[in-house]
């Protein structure tokens, strides 16, 4: 697929459908709010959609349907994940390549997800600040992040509006105000097989579905729908672990308490201290 015509992101982008910055940004945040309620959504998973998206996923990295064994919580999936390879371990066999048997499913999967990505930043009729941060004119400084009309008032690009009030913001609220206390909380001092995290994933999901909805990109039809198989898994599950021949699916919490981080102009959210409760009674001692 050959890239789309980029326009110079020192710059605002020309809206799309002949609405204002504004306008798109208020679409934005409605998009964004959508996705932040699923990311804390405590509805029972959805099992058949989930199974689905991640038999999807499977065969994107040429692996057959797994067997699925789901759990209610992920303190519950520790058991059957024993031995399944940590980040460390997956970074190791890329530094050599000369490692023997078979890649894990875990390694082939994060590359699927890492071409998804790069194929999606390379559809947008801007540049990606995903790829690269955008930076102010002769002064080569960080656009600041300001309350999103204040900024669009001191001219900072939508482009770069969009990347921090949805793909940054909710990226804080998901995987800094949730996934990682509660990961932290089931690890301790060990290293834990490598994950994702359904619908905690949803940050940077939703950033390139606010980006096709608000016609800022131009996704292939493969790109569309590999995106809308993320976006399906992530609407439907919780965390999530790939074997081989078994993946080990968690369903969403019972309950989720958080609280707004002071100081923040993008609402983000954290998990309250005893915030979270899985439905086999799980609720971690979150830290802080």
């Amino acid at each position: 697929m050959s890239a789309p015509a980029r326009h110079d992101a020192a710059h605002p982008l020309q809206p799309a459908r002949d609405g204002t910055a504004r306008d798109l940004w208020q679409q934005a945040s409605l998009i964004r709010q959508g996705w932040l309620d699923h990311g804390l959504s405590t509805a029972p998973a959805d099992r058949p959609t989930a199974e689905r998206c991640l038999t999807a996923i499977y065969a994107r990295a040429s692996r057959p349907r797994p067997r699925f064994e789901w759990v209610d919580s992920p303190a519950k999936a520790l058991p059957l994940i024993t031995g399944w390879p940590t980040l460390d371990q997956l970074y190791e066999r890329i530094r050599d390549p000369r490692s023997a048997g078979t890649p894990p499913v875990a390694s082939d999967l994060a590359m699927v997800v890492a071409q998804l990505r790069a194929a999606l930043s390379a559809g947008l009729t801007h540049p990606d600040p995903e790829l690269s941060p955008v930076r102010m004119g002769k002064t080569r400084e960080p656009w600041p992040e300001l309350p999103p009309l204040s900024a669009l008032d001191r001219g900072v690009p939508l482009a770069v509006l969009l990347h921090q009030g949805v793909r940054v913001a909710l990226h804080r609220s998901l995987a800094h105000g949730f996934r990682s206390p509660v990961r932290a909380a089931l690890a301790g001092d060990t290293a834990l097989p490598v994950c994702w995290y359904g619908q905690q994933e949803a940050s940077w999901i939703a950033y390139y579905d606010v980006l096709r909805r608000l016609g800022l990109a131009r996704y292939g039809p493969d790109e569309s729908e590999h995106l809308d198989v993320w976006a399906g898994l992530a609407r439907s599950c919780g965390w999530w672990w790939p074997g081989a021949d078994v993946c080990v699916v968690v369903d969403r919490p019972e309950t989720v308490h958080t609280e707004p981080v002071p100081g923040t102009v993008h609402d983000q959210l954290r998990l309250q201290p005893r915030g979270v409760r899985f439905r086999d009674g799980w609720q971690p001692r979150l830290t802080t």
